[in-house]
């Protein structure tokens, strides 16, 4: 990868001026406090990764209820927004940009792992049946409890809440996780939500819940502040979406509702229906972020080079190499990642990889 690739060209972003087409992917690190403030080291480990210009952090829970994993952050306390304002202030420091992504787990979660160890929530009452790490080892997912209409609002008013709370924080934005298994990723998967009201059954009901929570966000923070997550047909958490036809008709439905609120991007976790992530681009206005599973170095800026996508976050790369920007840019070798480190708690696999200059 050179530097005359298009991956190296400036990009404007919402109100952000970025200085090329990377990011930092939202990765789960488990270095929380217990009460969800983010810890010292966290200031240090999104600060060396300044240079991707947009850092998306891990997932952040806008409330109780939305934690599923051991030590990971929230955004609903005033510790919270004092916690994540070291963290912010030390990216801005070495001129980066952070969006905080708001993670709500619903049913992939133990009320061993949560502050008040109540009974998961989810768009109805059917267990995921996924290993959850507890203190007492894997345990299984527990049926959750199904969310009222009621309570669906106020969880819908829990993210609003959160996003205040980032750009209190000093967040330059929030990235709404509506993936990778989640709460909102349920409400659009018909293995998940069997609601019979006016958030389940069609396209347009189970999508309902997802286009809620963007408008509340982007009406309390500004739609050039909010970015959102989706990965079609991605079958974690136990999802099934249904056959290539269904997902393409829920998410071209979804995508296009979203296009209209002018949301700041757009960040698809991809499987590889090339025809269904063109229509995307085809409909989306602003910014495109992709990340393919599984890819590997050589195949970074494909997706930018094909006019697929605008900025290409990165994940496991980033969070082996601190300084992957610039190991990009002069075809150095890459660190190894540590695979045992990366939510064991502590510096050690998190904040220690070493840069070029200090190899």
């Amino acid at each position: 990868m050179t530097s005359s690739s298009s991956i190296w060209q400036p990009f404007t972003l919402g109100r952000l001026e970025l200085p090329h087409r990377l990011a930092l992917a939202p990765l789960t690190r488990s270095r929380a406090s217990s009460d969800g403030t983010p810890s010292e080291l966290a200031a240090t480990y999104y600060s060396q990764r300044a240079s991707l210009g947009l850092l998306i952090s891990e997932g952040t829970q806008p409330s109780d209820d939305g934690q599923g994993y051991f030590n990971t952050p929230g955004i609903y306390t005033p510790e919270h927004v004092a916690g994540w304002r070291k963290v912010t202030d030390a990216v801005h420091d070495k001129g980066g940009h952070l969006f905080i992504q708001l993670m709500h787990v619903g049913r992939i979660s133990h009320p061993d792992n949560t502050p008040h160890h109540r009974q998961p929530v989810a768009p109805s009452a059917i267990s995921a049946e996924q290993d959850m790490f507890t203190a007492e080892g894997p345990k299984k997912t527990p049926v959750p409890r199904e969310l009222s209409a009621g309570e669906i609002h106020d969880v819908i008013g829990e993210f609003r809440h959160a996003a205040a709370s980032a750009i209190a924080a000093g967040a330059d934005g929030v990235e709404i996780h509506a993936a990778n298994g989640y709460l909102l990723h349920q409400f659009l998967a018909p293995n998940a939500n069997q609601r019979t009201d006016e958030y389940g059954g069609s396209i347009e009901n189970r999508a309902r819940f997802v286009i809620d929570v963007a408008r509340a966000v982007a009406d309390e923070i500004g739609a050039d502040r909010t970015g959102i997550r989706i990965s079609p047909a991605f079958p974690l958490g136990g999802l099934d979406e249904g056959d290539t036809e269904a997902v393409r008709a829920q998410y071209r439905f979804l995508v296009g509702e979203l296009a209209k609120l002018d949301l700041a991007y757009l960040h698809v976790h991809h499987l590889g229906d090339d025809e269904l992530l063109r229509s995307f681009r085809d409909a989306w206005p602003s910014a495109l972020l992709v990340v393919r599973y599984g890819r590997e170095r050589e195949h970074i800026a494909d997706d930018i080079h094909a006019g697929l996508a605008d900025i290409a976050p990165l994940g496991r790369f980033a969070i082996a190499n601190p300084d992957v920007a610039e190991r990009l840019r002069t075809d150095a070798p890459f660190n190894d990642l540590d695979a045992d480190t990366l939510y064991t708690g502590g510096a050690r696999g998190y904040t220690d990889y070493p840069t070029l200059t200090h190899a």
